[in-house]
This record gives C-alpha cells, structure tokens and sequence, in this order.
C-alpha cells in the first residue's frame, strides 16, 4: 500500500484537474471518472485533511492539479474525461516514462514532490560495467575500499566476517548493517574520506571510457534528464520548496531548439561520499546564448555502508526552469479562477 504522502501527492494532484470548487468538496465527492481509488484510500485523505496533518502537502498538490488542468499545454480550462491512477501498480516490465497519473489516455503526469533525484539506477548500468553483480566499489576503487573495511571491521567485535571486502555474503553485510556505527570515528573516519574520493574518481574515469564519441555523450544527457520518445508532465515541489509544473520534451524537441555543445563529468574529491559532478552545454538555436545544465550523482551504498550493493543517485542541481528540455506550463489568462474559486 502506498504511503499516505504519496496518496496525497499523487491523488490531490489528480483531484485538483476536475474543477471542484475546492479540496473538501473534491474528496466528498469521490469522482467516479477517477480510476484506481478505492474507498478506503478516500477514508484515509479524508481523515488526513480534516485533521490538519501535511495541510502544505494538500494545498500544493491541489494547485498543480488545478494549475495543470488550466494549462494550455494541459486540459485548456475543460474537466478530464477520465483520470487514472497508478497506485501500487506494478508495470508488467520495464517503463521509461516515471507517470504516476493518466489522463484522457494520453496525458502522462510524474507527481515529482520534494526531491531533486531524477533518477536511481545501479553504477554499472549508469557508469558502464561488465555486469550488476559485479562489486562496484572494489572494481573502481579496490584498495582504498579494502583500506574502508580494514578499519571498519576493527570496529565490529564479530570474528565471522571475513578478511577481504569481496568475500562479503548477505549475512556479513546484516552483521554490519546492525553493528556498525552510523558515524565512523578513528581510522575508520579517515578511511572513509580516501575511499569517497578513490570511489568518486574511479566512477568518473569508468564513465569516460564509456562515453567517448559526442552522441553517445548526448544521449547520455537525455539519459539523466529523463527524455523520452514521448513528452509527459511534471507536477510537484522540488526540495527546496519551489512549486514544479513543465512539460518534458523530448529529444526530438530539444534538438529542435537547441544545439548539444559538450558534456563534462568528474569525480569530487573531500565531499564526504562519492559524488559524481556533470554538466551539459546547449546552444539557443533562436537566440545564440549558452545555456548549462548540471547535477551530481551520489554513489553510494543503499540502507547503510556495505549493507547492499551501491546505487547511483542522480541529482539536478539547475533550477528546472533553466533546463532547456523543460518548459513551464502556461495558463490561459482568467481560466484558473473562473473554473477553480
């Protein structure tokens, strides 16, 4: 079942496009037009908005639906045929667009709230490798991540774990996810800070082997951005607490629009975990000026130092109305209040 900040964001969202006076009134009324929400998903929003709890939640939701269902680009000011929602569906195999909601059969909206992660994926399919089950970390850093388990193993009394970092088993790794301290201290404090560093930089040289000619590198930037074959919505709060709503183009478009110049990656050394930097330069084609847009991925174990195989978190840190591929929704001047107060 999906946490009762998801059915908000994602539920609200899709309450505020069918031109309900107002959240309670949308919520008591339950449209049937409105797939895949149960009554007992409707009991816990309701329980949760008369009780005041993620009040700010609700309200923002509420308007990226109404925003969306204004929008030119969106519904242009006329109610959804149909809505329907994801919940804890499970795709049947692999889905590139992140939606959470459907609308009318052909808008795909991502209900995006307070992160800036654009995706999570696993280093080798990131970075480029031989294979997933691979141990990331002793393949791109192998003596600095021995150094790390050195000193961490000192700091777990427990005789079964065995001398080399590569022998680790699933129930080592439950050992020092249970045992070991969430702050490092001594050697092991300083070990950790080498191992970020070697971490960082071997990620980054395995990713310039992989992307040596420019449109592998363009695609990439595709890649991390999350351009599809299709265009889909965005809707939410990024982290900082700045409301989202754009459409993303696709590469089609954004080729259309503007020139790809170069992309740039590299390790971050004395970051505290391996980071990842990058950046991408594009060119107006209509107006001649340069644009970047950058992020960094985190490398990093999942659930706690050796407790899982590492992931590869990507971040965007260009505001999202800088990103060229992202172009902000515009409303039709009357349409918000007219359908909406």
């Amino acid at each position: 079942m999906p946490a009762l900040r998801t059915e908000i964001t994602e539920i609200v969202t899709g309450l505020g496009m069918f031109g309900y006076p107002n959240l309670g009134h949308a919520i008591g009324m339950r449209p049937p037009a409105f797939e895949n929400v149960e009554g007992d998903v409707y009991d816990r929003l309701a329980s949760a908005y008369q009780s005041g709890l993620h009040r700010d939640l609700f309200d923002t939701a509420w308007r990226n639906g109404v925003r969306f269902a204004a929008a030119n680009e969106g519904l242009r000011g006329r109610p959804p045929w149909i809505v329907e929602w994801k919940g804890a569906h499970r795709p049947p195999g692999y889905e590139e667009i992140p939606a959470d909601l459907r609308v009318d059969h052909v808008y795909l909206v991502s209900c995006k709230y307070g992160s800036n992660i654009l995706t999570n994926s696993s280093p080798t399919g990131l970075f480029g490798g031989e294979s997933d089950n691979d141990d990331w970390f002793a393949t791109v850093a192998g003596a600095a991540y021995q150094r790390l388990y050195d000193e961490c193993r000192r700091l777990v009394p427990d005789p079964s774990l065995p001398a080399l970092a590569t022998d680790l088993t699933k129930s080592h790794r439950i050992v020092l996810k249970r045992t070991l301290p969430r702050n490092l201290v001594g050697n092991a404090k300083g070990a950790y800070r080498e191992f970020a560093t070697a971490a960082a930089t071997g990620s980054s040289a395995r990713w310039q082997e992989s992307l040596g000619k420019k449109l592998l590198r363009e695609q990439m930037v595709w890649r991390l951005l999350r351009l599809q074959s299709a265009p889909y919505f965005v809707l939410g709060e990024s982290a900082d607490g700045h409301s989202l709503a754009y459409r993303v183009q696709t590469p089609w478009d954004l080729r259309a629009s503007h020139e790809f110049l170069s992309f740039r990656q590299w390790g971050e050394a004395e970051r505290g975990q391996p980071i990842v930097s990058w950046e991408a330069i594009y060119l107006n084609r209509r107006t001649g000026g340069e644009s970047s847009v950058a992020g960094h991925i985190e490398v990093r174990w999942s659930h706690g130092k050796f407790a899982q195989a590492p992931e590869a978190k990507v971040y965007l840190d260009t505001p999202h109305h800088s990103v060229p591929a992202y172009l902000p929704l515009e409303g039709r001047a009357g349409d918000e209040l007219s359908l909406f107060d």
